[in-house]
């Protein structure tokens, strides 16, 4: 979008408004798709936060050539896959046990999901495989292309299709089991 276009190169000419207005544009489309990923708001605001806090230092580095929601929600995506590794990486090592301090307060920012078919379908997503609910999320929530996913995760579209069809697949299943209760 040429709007886009010119935000980033007000931004990489040091205008702040600029990173800002980019950033009132898709924080809330990036936190939708963040939550459906991680099912967790708490750990979706801070993936987010933690993109945003990047591409702000990145300005001299950037050469986005495609659209800048697609660039923001493959890096949301990412963020999300590498924490959830390290996650693994760290569970496996046996640090799980280390103390850890737990904040229990909410910010007032914080927005949860109120609605009773938004909670089934949080609740299906998060029973589906990862590889499978983060296509589904790309490709519904963060408008980016089979072929684009395809590309990033290094996999022909073809796999990237099929997770998408058996995904969809398996959510149809779980939510009208769900109904028939």
């Amino acid at each position: 979008m040429v709007q886009d276009r010119l935000l980033i190169w007000k931004f990489k000419l040091g205008n702040t408004d600029a990173l800002r207005r980019i950033y009132e544009k898709y924080k809330n489309d990036l936190l939708k798709l963040a939550v459906a990923l991680t099912n967790d708001v708490n750990t979706a605001e801070d993936a987010v936060q933690d993109v945003f806090v990047s591409f702000a230092g990145s300005a001299a580095r950037i050469r986005l050539t495609g659209n800048l929601k697609t660039y923001l929600a493959t890096c949301v995506a990412n963020r999300i896959r590498n924490d959830k590794r390290d996650r693994q990486r760290h569970e496996a090592s046996g640090l799980e046990d280390a103390d850890c301090v737990i904040c229990e307060t909410k910010r007032p920012e914080q927005w949860a999901i109120l609605s009773e078919e938004l909670e089934l379908l949080r609740s299906a997503m998060a029973r589906i495989p990862y590889e499978q609910r983060e296509v589904i999320c790309l490709y519904m929530q963060g408008g980016v292309t089979f072929r684009q996913i395809a590309k990033v995760r290094n996999t022909s579209i073809n796999t990237i299709q099929g997770r998408y069809r058996y995904g969809l697949n398996k959510l149809r299943s779980i939510l009208n089991t769900q109904v028939k209760k």
